[in-house]
């Protein structure tokens, strides 16, 4: 599915060149799902905003289903993402204007979705959720619990080809965190390719594959144990 060639990521300080993400090649298979780790400051939201197309000012190569993704323009990095990516955020990036019966819609808004149809789908994610008292309300009248509920299910609705989950059950209860990585598997069961970020190693069992990151660099795959020492990495 994604294929990421040499690609990198940093910002320019006072003080020089600060790098995010270095030298990262990485392939996605379809139908995987990987954890992505590593300590705070490793890259891995940095890697995730790169993989949903959130951030344009990167170098390298993305190849996404076999389309040069560095080779698009922003208008078309757009089109791919709205209808191929869902993304759970760590801050639940919710509209603020927006209902969230109106938030989790939103998707579905991007697609040759009839309106009756559209109405459906609100209702059965909001009921699945346990969210339908909540329908009418806005973000800020909501719990960081029920905003992070809201931002799952605004992901999921539109059961895109590739979910991206940045820590997605850190703001949940126990019971309620096991129920959405139920989701997630059942999801990926189902087709979904899921890249999730997380520090729980209980999250990460859900996934058949652990990818680690340090100062940028993929240090650890476990589907590529032949991966070159850290060390050797920064020569």
């Amino acid at each position: 599915m994604i294929q990421l060639k040499n690609l990198e990521r940093s910002y320019k300080l006072p003080a020089g060149q600060f790098w995010v993400l270095r030298r990262v090649n990485l392939e996605i298979r379809e139908g995987e799902f990987i954890t992505v780790m590593g300590p705070s400051g490793a890259g891995k939201s940095s890697l995730l905003n790169v993989l949903a197309l959130l951030d344009d000012a990167w170098e390298g190569e993305y190849w996404f289903r076999e389309q040069p993704v560095h080779a698009m323009k922003r208008k078309q990095r757009a089109e791919l993402a709205k209808r191929n990516t869902g993304m759970v955020f760590q801050s639940y990036h919710l509209l603020d204007d927006l209902t969230v019966a109106e938030n989790i819609d939103l998707p579905l808004s991007y697609k040759d979705i009839p309106a009756k149809q559209r109405q459906s789908l609100v209702a059965d994610t909001l009921d699945r959720f346990q969210i339908v008292g909540k329908k009418d309300l806005f973000p800020s009248q909501l719990s960081g619990g029920q905003q992070q509920l809201v931002g799952v299910a605004r992901a999921v609705i539109h059961k895109p080809a590739l979910l991206l989950a940045d820590e997605p059950t850190g703001n949940l209860h126990s019971s309620q965190a096991k129920e959405i990585m139920e989701l997630f598997r059942e999801l990926n069961q189902q087709g979904t390719t899921i890249v999730q970020v997380t520090h729980s190693e209980v999250n990460a069992a859900y996934g058949s594959r652990i990818i680690q990151l340090r100062d940028g660099w993929v240090v650890g795959d476990t589907a590529n144990p032949e991966l070159q020492p850290y060390e050797a990495m920064k020569q």
